[in-house]
């Protein structure tokens, strides 16, 4: 009679809530979730009681831990470790729990990984956290551990590669990738209550419509937001997403500038679908020198022409679908030059724009990570395990990869 083997559990650690932007750490962990039972932990709360574990059941082979503490600092803080890691052992004892993969993506929860004793650790460098505006001053140290303990990094975009290649022997770039059905206007319901709300929200504004969604921090340059805005007056810019680290009294305002705060990630196609041009109107500093933005291929999956700021992975990798401008003048002429496009022009940027959508998706950056998790997995078991699964297959050696193809 056969037996069922458990899936192998791979524990999350992230600087990111779930219920926050849908962005690389979703994709991947909903996807990988059936074949891996994944925890995802998230950075401690503070509470006025005792300190407790809340958990939530996301999907199936999908939970969502949230440690809750009396500790008043923030994040995966030095202070809130301790208490964290009594309320995570406790949690992991009493579900005997066996944890094949610890998965960070901050150093700064490494400290944590003792208390679920898993068999290898995985480090997602999905940004450069210690370029970000209040980054602890612990970061970088503990990175370096971090880099010294992980069987594998996977980074963002190439330029992070480039930055993390050398510091460590198995680093693979994992780029950004898609969910292209998600947003694609042919897809759309218009009896839709996304739809319904999002006429609401934009659906008395004049076009031509130029808009952004994502996270809205020190990495978008407002003043650039504010040229656009102030050169074309009869334009409507809108913009959504979440405040961060930056004072929301400090947004330019403007008659024709419409902030519309945080929407869910089902709600963002039909926003997408009644603008004319989508905008990354990207800071070039520190915070973005090393970004590789998830929105670029959203917008081309939504059938959008994008203008972007001169970002160094937006130009390797979409450069030939994207028009890139430095500085306001540019960054207007490329949005003038998008809207005056003819129905042929319109039609050959989207071919190309269709090319990258293709070259990337979250499935198959799904079927990547899950292929090399399960070797280092393999790898890290005792070696006469290895020697006896070695017999049956002989795993491929870890390599970087430059970028995902269908």
């Amino acid at each position: 009679m056969f037996t069922t083997m458990p899936p192998p559990v791979l524990v999350v650690f992230c600087h990111l809530r779930w219920s926050f932007v849908y962005q690389r750490p979703q994709h991947l962990m909903s996807r990988l979730a059936g074949r891996w039972r994944v925890v995802f932990v998230e950075e401690p709360m503070r509470c006025d009681g005792p300190a407790h574990v809340e958990v939530r059941d996301i999907a199936p082979q999908l939970q969502l831990l949230v440690p809750h503490t009396p500790v008043p600092a923030t994040g995966f803080h030095d202070d809130q470790l301790a208490a964290t890691q009594t309320l995570l052992e406790a949690h992991f004892a009493a579900e005997q729990l066996h944890v094949d993969v610890a998965w960070l993506y901050t150093p700064m929860a490494l400290p944590l990984v003792s208390a679920v004793r898993p068999d290898c650790v995985v480090y997602d460098c999905m940004d450069e956290l210690t370029a970000f505006k209040d980054a602890p001053r612990q970061l970088r140290q503990r990175e370096s551990a971090l880099l010294k303990r992980a069987a594998i990094v996977f980074t963002g975009g190439p330029s992070l590669y480039e930055a993390k290649r050398r510091l460590h022997p198995h680093v693979v770039c994992l780029p950004s990738a898609v969910d292209a059905d998600h947003f694609d206007a042919n897809r759309l319901q218009a009896d839709s209550p996304h739809a319904a709300e999002v006429d609401r929200l934009q659906g008395d504004l004049p076009q031509p419509r130029l808009g952004f969604f994502g996270v809205i921090d020190e990495r978008l340059d407002t003043r650039l937001v504010a040229a656009v805005a102030d050169a074309h007056p009869e334009w409507a810019i809108v913009m959504v997403g979440p405040v961060a680290k930056i004072d929301p009294a400090t947004l330019p305002q403007r008659p024709n500038l419409h902030w519309l705060g945080m929407q869910g990630y089902e709600r963002l196609p039909y926003l997408l679908a009644g603008w004319d041009v989508a905008l990354m109107p990207f800071a070039l500093n520190e915070a973005t020198r090393f970004i590789s933005p998830t929105k670029t291929l959203e917008y081309m999956a939504g059938g959008k022409p994008v203008v972007s700021s001169p970002v160094a992975d937006v130009v390797s990798l979409y450069g030939d679908a994207v028009e890139v401008a430095d500085g306001p003048q540019q960054f207007v002429q490329a949005c003038e030059k998008l809207l005056a496009e003819t129905a042929a022009e319109r039609a050959e940027r989207r071919v190309a724009m269709a090319a990258s959508v293709t070259r990337f998706s979250w499935d198959f950056a799904a079927d990547t990570v899950h292929a090399l998790l399960s070797q280092v997995v393999r790898l890290a078991r005792p070696a006469a395990v290895v020697e006896q699964l070695a017999a049956e297959t002989r795993p491929a050696p870890l390599a970087a990869v430059g970028g995902l193809r269908n």
